[in-house]
């Protein structure tokens, strides 16, 4: 009899009480002990298993779980007997920072020493023991949402001191989510005064602990050393791309298959590929996101699971705010074709909008890329990465995101579309200049060069054509065609429609009178470098192309058409 699917579960024993779907994980717990690894780092994407796997780890470990066998025999860590004797000897000390996403530094320091108050209050009992001096129980009371840095700092050390005491034991510590609030000091500019609270935080709990047996962290990212762990020498980095637990987090290919065989959907397997097969971790390709797999078993067909089950926010920001580079290369990603980056696994947030290839080591981290291809360059010692989106969830995912990114002008937006495919150079105009001035502070970073504003706008407004447009015509920008560059090219997939080109310029105000003169400049330039050159090599004839000129002033846009003598307008 299949087992229930039972959605949105993170507790192990939940799921092994009530005979849950589960995909037993638990040999991780052989392999991680036996790898002896002081303290561990694991970087997954949202969604795979992390804490439900830190879950797990605190129900064996757990002196609160002693005598608990029966939540692991059966499963692959009870085949080894040695670990039998494991079960239940070590005082742990779970916390998570899953829900630390507040918007000021403040709110964010008093929401992690509320979290460390209430580990303090779970370990009252230590103030009933003899273990604690009258000092150190005054300090246990001083705990508080209000405690100083010092003391805040100390407390997950000084925990760890009373806890040896008490059972003449060393502590695991587990940290689940420990980047969530990083990700959120970065999107609200509070980033340097987060870094130096959880650096000092994780330093005394993570290595100048001498009662600390071991350690796991879990996060989607791995933060750069400088920023958070610059004293940690013994740190155990596993990131996507490393060997180390590849099939101990997300469902493995034979899993996604018995799972579908369980629930009497074994003919469906080609349809959750297609959907949702991709994610690799180090060699291991056959890799699948378990939210995506149980919604999928739950609901019996496909659809955006995964993608959407947290803030898109920070991966949003980015790709608006991107440079054109960003966002022609995301372009060429949504038609599926595939980028090349040197990928740096330490994020440095600071650099997100500066760096050239940061965008992409944030995606691929957050699992929105996969790694098709890995080269070592010699000459540099680095890698070089061809990646590509990571499957079509992730592909529908984003192009929701860049419809949202019209929602709140979707009128506008949509009567700009109807109006430039019907040929309605006034309506264009009245709805472009309308979006335009809703908009234009939407995709500035207010970081840039001056001048910068009109080329993220309209870069970011080719994503959306390319993605309203995609089920009816080919969208491109800045590729080769005839002697030059266009900006944009829209070709039919009907050739009885027509095609467009579309070329974007700021106004230069020493050499064009108004705006009129800069759309003038621009059709000049797509006729003089022939952009229509490609089209009319796949037959398209010269009738059946549209050619836009587009100025922009300030928030003011101007399109002009130039016509072409053999066709008539519509």
């Amino acid at each position: 009899m299949a087992r229930t699917v039972g959605i949105g579960h993170q507790d192990f024993e939940v799921l092994r009480k009530n005979n849950l779907f589960y995909v037993d994980k638990t040999d991780f717990i052989r392999e991680w002990w036996e790898n002896e690894d002081s303290v561990t780092l694991i970087t997954r994407p949202r969604r795979f298993g992390k804490t439900l796997t830190m879950s797990m780890l605190e129900k064996f470990f757990s002196v609160n779980y002693a005598g608990r066998t029966d939540l692991f025999e059966g499963l692959s860590v009870w085949n080894h007997e040695k670990f039998h004797d494991l079960q239940g000897t070590y005082p742990v000390i779970s916390l998570s920072f899953a829900d630390v996403k507040e918007t000021s530094f403040a709110q964010a320091r008093k929401k992690i020493c509320r979290i460390i108050k209430d580990l303090y209050e779970q370990h009252r009992f230590l103030l009933e023991s003899c273990v604690l001096s009258e000092n150190e129980k005054r300090d246990f009371a001083d705990i508080s949402v209000d405690m100083e840095d010092y003391e805040a700092s100390y407390s997950l050390k000084a925990l760890s001191g009373y806890l040896f005491r008490f059972y003449g034991k060393k502590v695991i510590l587990l940290l689940d989510e420990y980047d969530t609030p990083m990700q959120e000091a970065y999107m609200y500019g509070y980033w340097e005064e987060f870094a130096s609270f959880i650096r000092n935080l994780l330093n005394a709990a993570l290595k100048s602990n001498p009662w600390l047996e071991r350690a796991v962290m879990t996060g989607i990212t791995r933060v750069s050393k400088e920023s958070v762990f610059s004293d940690l020498n013994n740190l155990e980095v596993v990131t996507t791309t490393s060997e180390k637990y590849a099939d101990c987090f997300g469902f493995t290919e034979e899993e996604v298959t018995a799972a579908l065989e369980e629930a009497g959907m074994g003919e469906r397997m080609q349809e959750v590929k297609r959907w949702y097969d991709g994610f690799t971790f180090g060699s291991r390709g056959d890799i699948y996101n378990p939210w995506s797999i149980l919604n999928y078993l739950d609901k019996r067909k496909p659809g955006v699971y995964w993608a959407n089950t947290s803030s898109n926010n920070l991966i949003g920001k980015l790709l608006r705010e991107g440079n054109k580079g960003v966002k022609i290369k995301f372009e060429g990603l949504l038609r599926g074709e595939s980028v090349e980056a040197a990928i740096d696994e330490q994020i440095i947030y600071s650099q997100l909008l500066t760096r050239r290839d940061a965008v992409w080591s944030l995606l691929l981290a957050c699992g929105y890329l996969k790694v098709v291809k890995a080269e070592f360059v010699e000459q540099t010692g680095s890698v070089s990465y061809e990646l590509a989106l990571t499957n079509r969830e992730v592909q529908v995912m984003f192009e929701h995101m860049i419809r949202d990114w019209f929602a709140v002008y979707e009128d506008d937006y949509n009567d700009f579309i109807r109006a430039f495919l019907n040929g309605d150079l006034d309506a264009m105009n009245v709805y472009m200049n309308r979006v335009a001035l809703s908009m234009f502070s939407y995709f500035d970073t207010g970081r840039g060069p001056k001048g910068e504003e009109p080329e993220r706008f309209y870069h970011g407004f080719v994503l959306g054509l390319l993605v309203e447009l995609k089920d009816r015509y080919f969208v491109t920008s800045n590729r080769e065609s005839g002697f030059g560059r266009y900006d944009v090219m829209i070709e039919p997939k009907d050739r009885t429609q027509n095609a467009f080109i579309l070329e974007f310029k700021v106004r230069n105000e020493k050499d064009e009178r108004d705006l009129s003169d800069t759309v003038e400049k621009a059709l000049l330039q797509i006729e003089k470098m022939d952009y229509e050159a490609s089209l009319r090599e796949r037959g398209i004839p010269s009738a059946q192309i549209r050619k836009y000129g587009f100025a922009f002033q300030g928030k003011h846009v101007l399109i002009g058409e130039r016509l072409s003598t053999n066709r008539e307008l519509p």
